[in-house]
C-alpha cells in the first residue's frame, strides 16, 4: 500500500531493501555523519546500531512491518511496526540526517499511528527511547506520548547494539494512547 503525504511515499520494506536501510539507520544514529542531524547517538555509542541479518529478520517477521519512506526514489526514512496483542511497537525510526528537523519525523510518526490502529485495532502504540535521550523523549511527549518509569537494561556487552560510552544507559517504555478519528466515531456532542 502507498500513500503520498508531504512529498513523501510510504511503503512496506522488502528484502532489496536491507543494505540502504542499514545504511540509513546507521547514518541517522552513529559516526560523524549522524551529527548532522538531532538524533544522533555518536555521544552515548559507539560501532553498529544495527545489521543486515537483524533488518532482514524485522522485514520478514508475519508480526512486524518496516514501512519505508521514499523522496524522489530514495528511501530517507523508515521505521518498524510490530503488531504485539492489544498494541504495537514502534522502533527502528530514522530520518535521513539532512532531512531532520523539517517535520518530516511527524509525518512519519502520525502515519505508522494510523497503520497501526487500521491494520491491528492497535489501542496504544509503544516504543523504547534510551533514556538519557532527554532530547528525543520530549519530542515524542509533544507528540502524546507519556513516559512510563519501567526501564530495561541496555544490552551491555552485545556490540549488535553498539558499544556504550557510559555506564548509565537502559531503555525507558513510552505508551501512546490510539485514538479512534472523531468521525469514525460519530458525532460526539451532549
Amino acid at each position: 500500500m502507498e500513500t503520498a503525504a508531504s512529498g513523501v511515499t510510504f511503503r512496506d520494506a522488502t528484502d532489496a531493501d536491507v543494505d540502504e536501510l542499514v545504511a540509513l539507520v546507521e547514518s541517522a544514529y552513529r559516526g560523524d555523519s549522524s551529527r548532522a542531524g538531532w538524533t544522533t547517538e555518536a555521544d552515548i555509542l559507539e560501532g553498529q546500531r544495527t545489521d543486515p541479518e537483524g533488518v532482514l529478520q524485522v522485514i520478514k517477521s508475519p508480526d512486524s512491518h518496516v514501512m519505508t519512506v521514499e523522496r524522489d526514489g530514495r528511501i530517507v526514512a523508515c521505521c518498524q511496526l510490530e503488531h504485539r496483542g492489544d498494541h504495537a511497537y514502534f522502533g527502528m525510526f530514522a530520518v535521513t540526517p539532512a532531512l531532520q528537523g523539517a517535520g518530516l519525523g511527524k509525518v512519519i510518526l502520525a502515519e505508522a499511528e494510523r497503520r497501526a490502529r487500521e491494520t491491528w485495532g492497535a489501542a496504544e502504540m509503544h516504543m523504547t527511547v534510551i533514556s538519557v535521550r532527554e532530547d528525543l523523549i520530549a519530542w515524542y511527549e509533544r507528540r502524546g506520548y507519556r513516559r512510563t518509569g519501567r526501564t530495561t537494561p541496555f544490552p551491555y556487552g552485545d556490540e549488535r547494539f553498539g558499544i556504550p560510552q557510559r555506564d548509565d544507559l537502559r531503555f525507558e517504555l513510552l505508551i501512546k494512547r490510539l485514538e479512534e478519528r472523531a468521525g469514525r466515531l460519530g458525532d460526539r456532542t451532549p
